[in-house]
């Protein structure tokens, strides 16, 4: 994706919003090595790893902008990308370490600082919903908050039987993001979703495989060994059909992206700017 002010993918409107800085690449669009992520290409399959086990791979500005980049530049000879994270989880979501130290010094230095993160998200989700090629996603662990956004904007998502899928914001005062407004009820409906985000409910990889959330859940040690197959299965066929199904799988189920990144993105910034998630974050990253 380019750093324009609109791409179109499948008749879904790619706005500013996605827009995020160019910094991290060569020349060549390549990604470049960042703190906190690792990517290997072999065999036409990308593989992408969040890197931060101390911080049960939470997300710092700087790996959430080398994992856009990686969905965005990846090379040419990439067919499929996978997706995942070092040691026992996928991701913690946003750092709250970093969102807590984060205190703005008045209102407008707190809009810019909260309108500079849902930018970000929004880059990160968006870069894996455009992305041309399949995107797995190899939920080793717990997903939470934006991790859970990650994971579930991927096009084939499998897990360990040990992974859950959590979004806890209201119990520190903010919304679920990254899109996870309209990616959760398109898959699982309403109500089941309204549980997840209201109650902050946390679904299991059993309960999320059998009510249509992710494609299957295996045991620990067979979880990478079936993505592997399930990627050298995609690397065998033609990378414009590839393209153009999930151009059109995107198109039918995902259209309202746009307006849901943008609903979320306006609540967050007021939410991020409030005086209650101040003190609710600030207590939070103490425990």
């Amino acid at each position: 994706m380019k750093d324009d002010s609109s791409a179109k993918l499948a008749g879904i409107r790619i706005s500013t919003v996605f827009a995020f800085p160019a910094e991290h690449s060569d020349r060549n669009g390549f990604l470049m090595k960042a703190p906190g992520l690792r990517t290997e290409l072999a065999g036409g399959i990308l593989r992408v790893t969040i890197d931060r086990q101390a911080r049960l791979n939470a997300l710092d500005d700087v790996t959430c902008d080398a994992l856009t980049e990686a969905f965005t530049s990846h090379p040419v000879e990439a067919r499929v990308i996978v997706v995942t994270g070092t040691g026992a989880s996928f991701s913690a979501g946003a750092d709250v370490i970093d969102l807590a130290s984060a205190a703005p010094e008045d209102d407008t230095t707190a809009t810019a600082a909260a309108e500079h993160t849902m930018r970000r998200a929004c880059a990160l989700i968006g870069s894996i919903i455009a992305c041309p090629i399949p995107v797995i996603a190899q939920v080793n662990g717990p997903a939470v908050g934006i991790g859970a956004s990650i994971a579930l904007a991927a096009d084939l998502i499998y897990a360990s039987e040990d992974a859950y899928f959590l979004l806890a914001f209201t119990k520190i005062g903010l919304m679920p993001d990254g899109g996870a407004s309209l990616l959760i009820p398109a898959a699982i409906g309403r109500a089941r979703a309204s549980a997840m985000m209201l109650l902050a409910q946390r679904m299991t990889a059993e309960e999320a495989f059998a009510v249509g959330l992710i494609n299957d859940v295996l045991p620990a040690a067979e979880l990478a060994p079936r993505v592997d197959i399930v990627a050298r299965k995609l690397t065998e066929s033609p990378r414009r059909a590839l393209e153009l199904t999930k151009s059109a799988l995107t198109a039918s189920t995902l259209s309202l992206l746009d307006d849901a990144l943008r609903r979320e993105s306006e609540g967050q910034i007021e939410l991020l700017t409030s005086p209650e998630f101040r003190s609710r974050i600030t207590a939070f990253a103490s425990k």
